[in-house]
Protein backbone atom coordinates (compact mmCIF):
# COMPACT_ATOMS: atom_id res chain seq x y z
CA UNK A 1 0.00 0.00 0.00
CA UNK A 2 1.32 3.37 -0.95
CA UNK A 3 2.40 5.50 1.99
CA UNK A 4 0.18 8.54 2.45
CA UNK A 5 2.13 11.68 3.05
CA UNK A 6 0.28 14.42 4.90
CA UNK A 7 1.10 17.93 3.91
CA UNK A 8 2.06 20.06 6.86
CA UNK A 9 -0.64 22.56 7.80
CA UNK A 10 0.87 26.03 7.70
CA UNK A 11 0.73 27.78 11.03
CA UNK A 12 -1.03 31.08 11.25
CA UNK A 13 1.26 33.98 11.65
CA UNK A 14 1.31 35.18 15.21
CA UNK A 15 -0.64 38.36 15.59
CA UNK A 16 1.30 40.79 17.74
CA UNK A 17 -0.53 41.63 20.91
CA UNK A 18 -1.73 45.17 21.25
CA UNK A 19 0.15 47.12 23.77
CA UNK A 20 -1.91 48.14 26.75
CA UNK A 21 -2.75 51.76 26.70
CA UNK A 22 -0.81 53.71 29.23
CA UNK A 23 -2.98 54.82 32.10
CA UNK A 24 -3.80 58.44 31.78
CA UNK A 25 -3.39 60.19 35.08
CA UNK A 26 -6.37 62.24 36.03
CA UNK A 27 -5.54 65.86 36.62
CA UNK A 28 -5.39 66.67 40.28
CA UNK A 29 -7.55 69.40 41.65
CA UNK A 30 -5.47 72.45 42.35
CA UNK A 31 -4.34 72.38 45.93
CA UNK A 32 -5.42 75.16 48.20
CA UNK A 33 -2.76 77.66 48.96
CA UNK A 34 -0.65 76.34 51.78
CA UNK A 35 -0.49 78.42 54.91
CA UNK A 36 3.28 78.02 54.78
CA UNK A 37 3.24 79.65 51.36
CA UNK A 38 1.49 82.72 52.68
CA UNK A 39 3.46 85.90 52.78
CA UNK A 40 4.71 86.33 56.36
CA UNK A 41 3.29 89.16 58.41
CA UNK A 42 5.58 92.12 58.94
CA UNK A 43 6.15 93.52 62.43
CA UNK A 44 4.34 96.69 61.36
CA UNK A 45 1.29 94.70 60.23
CA UNK A 46 1.16 92.71 63.47
CA UNK A 47 1.37 95.91 65.49
CA UNK A 48 -1.46 97.34 63.40
CA UNK A 49 -3.64 94.29 64.01
CA UNK A 50 -3.34 94.43 67.78
CA UNK A 51 -3.63 98.20 67.81
CA UNK A 52 -7.01 97.78 66.13
CA UNK A 53 -8.07 95.12 68.62
CA UNK A 54 -7.03 97.38 71.50
CA UNK A 55 -8.85 100.38 70.10
CA UNK A 56 -12.05 98.35 69.64
CA UNK A 57 -11.85 96.66 73.05
CA UNK A 58 -9.27 98.25 75.40
CA UNK A 59 -9.94 95.95 78.38
CA UNK A 60 -11.11 92.54 77.11
CA UNK A 61 -12.34 90.14 79.75
CA UNK A 62 -12.53 86.38 79.84
CA UNK A 63 -16.08 85.10 79.76
CA UNK A 64 -15.70 82.47 82.50
CA UNK A 65 -17.24 83.84 85.70
CA UNK A 66 -15.14 83.54 88.85
CA UNK A 67 -14.52 85.32 92.15
CA UNK A 68 -10.89 84.44 92.92
CA UNK A 69 -7.96 82.46 91.46
CA UNK A 70 -9.30 79.17 92.84
CA UNK A 71 -12.74 79.53 91.27
CA UNK A 72 -11.06 80.60 88.01
CA UNK A 73 -8.97 77.42 88.10
CA UNK A 74 -12.07 75.30 88.70
CA UNK A 75 -14.02 77.07 85.95
CA UNK A 76 -11.25 76.51 83.41
CA UNK A 77 -10.98 72.82 84.31
CA UNK A 78 -14.76 72.49 83.91
CA UNK A 79 -14.70 74.31 80.56
CA UNK A 80 -12.85 71.54 78.70
CA UNK A 81 -15.13 70.44 75.81
CA UNK A 82 -17.85 72.75 77.11
CA UNK A 83 -18.98 76.29 76.43
CA UNK A 84 -18.24 79.17 78.80
CA UNK A 85 -21.95 79.93 78.97
CA UNK A 86 -22.73 76.37 80.02
CA UNK A 87 -20.02 76.42 82.69
CA UNK A 88 -21.18 79.78 84.04
CA UNK A 89 -24.74 78.50 84.36
CA UNK A 90 -23.52 75.66 86.56
CA UNK A 91 -20.89 77.49 88.61
CA UNK A 92 -22.95 80.49 89.70
CA UNK A 93 -24.68 78.39 92.34
CA UNK A 94 -21.59 76.25 92.99
CA UNK A 95 -19.30 79.15 93.82
CA UNK A 96 -21.82 80.56 96.27
CA UNK A 97 -21.24 77.53 98.49
CA UNK A 98 -17.71 76.45 97.51
CA UNK A 99 -15.27 79.20 96.58
CA UNK A 100 -12.20 77.81 98.37
CA UNK A 101 -10.41 74.45 98.24
CA UNK A 102 -11.57 73.54 101.75
CA UNK A 103 -15.20 74.37 101.03
CA UNK A 104 -15.00 72.30 97.84
CA UNK A 105 -13.69 69.32 99.78
CA UNK A 106 -16.40 69.81 102.40
CA UNK A 107 -18.98 69.81 99.61
CA UNK A 108 -17.76 66.43 98.42
CA UNK A 109 -17.69 64.75 95.03
CA UNK A 110 -21.27 63.50 95.05
CA UNK A 111 -22.82 66.88 95.83
CA UNK A 112 -20.43 68.58 93.42
CA UNK A 113 -21.74 66.34 90.64
CA UNK A 114 -25.25 67.64 91.29
CA UNK A 115 -24.09 71.21 90.67
CA UNK A 116 -22.23 70.48 87.43
CA UNK A 117 -24.27 67.65 85.91
CA UNK A 118 -25.30 69.87 82.98
CA UNK A 119 -21.65 70.06 81.88
CA UNK A 120 -20.16 67.39 79.64
CA UNK A 121 -17.97 64.76 81.33
CA UNK A 122 -19.22 66.01 84.68
CA UNK A 123 -18.35 62.83 86.60
CA UNK A 124 -14.69 62.92 85.61
CA UNK A 125 -14.54 66.66 86.15
CA UNK A 126 -16.07 66.40 89.62
CA UNK A 127 -13.44 63.83 90.54
CA UNK A 128 -10.67 66.09 89.24
CA UNK A 129 -11.96 69.19 91.03
CA UNK A 130 -12.07 67.38 94.36
CA UNK A 131 -8.57 65.96 93.77
CA UNK A 132 -7.09 69.32 92.74
CA UNK A 133 -8.69 70.99 95.75
CA UNK A 134 -7.01 68.46 98.02
CA UNK A 135 -3.65 69.01 96.33
CA UNK A 136 -3.91 72.80 96.48
CA UNK A 137 -4.44 72.43 100.24
CA UNK A 138 -1.77 69.81 100.89
CA UNK A 139 0.97 71.03 98.54
CA UNK A 140 0.37 74.77 98.17
CA UNK A 141 -1.12 75.90 101.47
CA UNK A 142 -4.57 76.46 100.02
CA UNK A 143 -3.34 78.98 97.42
CA UNK A 144 -3.40 78.44 93.66
CA UNK A 145 0.25 78.01 92.60
CA UNK A 146 1.84 80.64 90.39
CA UNK A 147 4.01 78.63 88.02
CA UNK A 148 2.96 76.70 84.93
CA UNK A 149 4.59 73.47 86.07
CA UNK A 150 2.85 73.56 89.44
CA UNK A 151 -0.56 74.30 87.94
CA UNK A 152 -0.10 71.53 85.39
CA UNK A 153 0.61 69.12 88.26
CA UNK A 154 -2.98 69.53 89.44
CA UNK A 155 -5.56 66.91 88.35
CA UNK A 156 -7.49 68.01 85.27
CA UNK A 157 -5.22 70.98 84.55
CA UNK A 158 -3.13 71.13 81.38
CA UNK A 159 -1.03 73.75 79.65
CA UNK A 160 -4.02 75.76 78.43
CA UNK A 161 -5.51 75.83 81.94
CA UNK A 162 -2.19 76.98 83.37
CA UNK A 163 -1.86 79.74 80.78
CA UNK A 164 -5.38 81.05 81.43
CA UNK A 165 -4.88 81.11 85.21
CA UNK A 166 -1.44 82.70 84.98
CA UNK A 167 -2.77 85.38 82.65
CA UNK A 168 -6.12 86.20 84.22
CA UNK A 169 -5.32 85.67 87.89
CA UNK A 170 -1.69 86.79 88.02
CA UNK A 171 -1.18 89.07 85.00
CA UNK A 172 1.42 86.90 83.28
CA UNK A 173 2.03 87.38 79.55
CA UNK A 174 0.91 83.91 78.51
CA UNK A 175 -0.91 82.74 75.39
CA UNK A 176 -3.69 80.24 76.05
CA UNK A 177 -4.52 78.46 72.79
CA UNK A 178 -8.03 77.07 72.59
CA UNK A 179 -9.89 76.04 69.44
CA UNK A 180 -10.60 79.69 68.55
CA UNK A 181 -7.02 80.92 68.91
CA UNK A 182 -5.75 77.86 67.05
CA UNK A 183 -8.10 78.60 64.14
CA UNK A 184 -7.30 82.32 64.00
CA UNK A 185 -3.55 81.73 64.23
CA UNK A 186 -3.67 79.31 61.31
CA UNK A 187 -6.34 80.88 59.13
CA UNK A 188 -4.93 84.40 59.19
CA UNK A 189 -1.36 83.21 58.83
CA UNK A 190 -0.33 85.03 62.02
CA UNK A 191 1.15 81.89 63.53
CA UNK A 192 0.55 78.72 61.48
CA UNK A 193 1.09 75.50 63.38
CA UNK A 194 0.06 71.86 63.45
CA UNK A 195 -0.44 71.80 67.21
CA UNK A 196 -1.71 74.26 69.83
CA UNK A 197 1.84 74.48 71.21
CA UNK A 198 3.17 75.45 67.76
CA UNK A 199 0.60 78.24 67.53
CA UNK A 200 1.23 79.36 71.13
CA UNK A 201 4.97 79.68 70.62
CA UNK A 202 4.48 81.31 67.23
CA UNK A 203 2.17 83.97 68.62
CA UNK A 204 4.44 84.66 71.60
CA UNK A 205 7.29 85.18 69.16
CA UNK A 206 5.57 87.77 66.96
CA UNK A 207 3.19 89.71 69.26
CA UNK A 208 4.78 92.82 70.79
CA UNK A 209 5.07 92.71 74.58
CA UNK A 210 2.77 95.71 75.05
CA UNK A 211 -0.15 93.65 73.71
CA UNK A 212 0.57 90.29 75.36
CA UNK A 213 -1.50 90.78 78.53
CA UNK A 214 -4.74 90.92 76.53
CA UNK A 215 -3.67 89.22 73.28
CA UNK A 216 -5.21 85.82 73.95
CA UNK A 217 -8.55 87.42 74.90
CA UNK A 218 -8.62 89.48 71.70
CA UNK A 219 -7.87 86.38 69.62
CA UNK A 220 -10.42 84.21 71.46
CA UNK A 221 -13.15 86.81 71.04
CA UNK A 222 -12.21 87.33 67.39
CA UNK A 223 -12.50 83.60 66.76
CA UNK A 224 -15.70 83.24 68.77
CA UNK A 225 -17.65 86.10 67.23
CA UNK A 226 -16.02 87.03 63.91
CA UNK A 227 -13.61 84.44 62.51
CA UNK A 228 -16.13 81.63 62.92
CA UNK A 229 -15.24 78.05 62.07
CA UNK A 230 -17.83 77.33 59.36
CA UNK A 231 -18.84 80.74 58.11
CA UNK A 232 -16.37 83.47 59.03
CA UNK A 233 -17.81 86.97 59.06
CA UNK A 234 -15.15 88.54 56.86
CA UNK A 235 -17.45 91.43 56.00
CA UNK A 236 -17.19 92.81 59.55
CA UNK A 237 -13.64 91.70 60.33
CA UNK A 238 -11.38 94.38 61.78
CA UNK A 239 -8.30 92.92 60.11
CA UNK A 240 -9.77 91.76 56.80
CA UNK A 241 -7.40 93.88 54.71
CA UNK A 242 -4.36 92.35 56.41
CA UNK A 243 -5.55 88.74 56.78
CA UNK A 244 -3.66 86.21 54.65
CA UNK A 245 -6.50 83.69 54.33
CA UNK A 246 -6.91 82.95 50.59
CA UNK A 247 -10.62 82.18 50.93
CA UNK A 248 -11.83 85.27 52.76
CA UNK A 249 -15.16 86.36 51.41
CA UNK A 250 -14.46 90.05 50.87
Amino acid sequence: MAKITRKPVPRKAAVPKKKAKAAVAKPKAPAKKSLKAMKPWTPAEIREVFSRFRKANPEPKGELEHVNPFTLLVAVVLSAQATDAGVNKATRALFEVADTPQKMLDLGEERLRDYIKTIGLYRTKAKNVIALSAKVLSDFGGEVPRTRAEIESLPGAGRKTANVVLNMAFGEHTMAVDTHVFRVGNRTGLAPGKTPLDVELGLEKVIPAEFMLHAHHWLILHGRYTCLARKPRCEVCLINDLCRWPEKTV
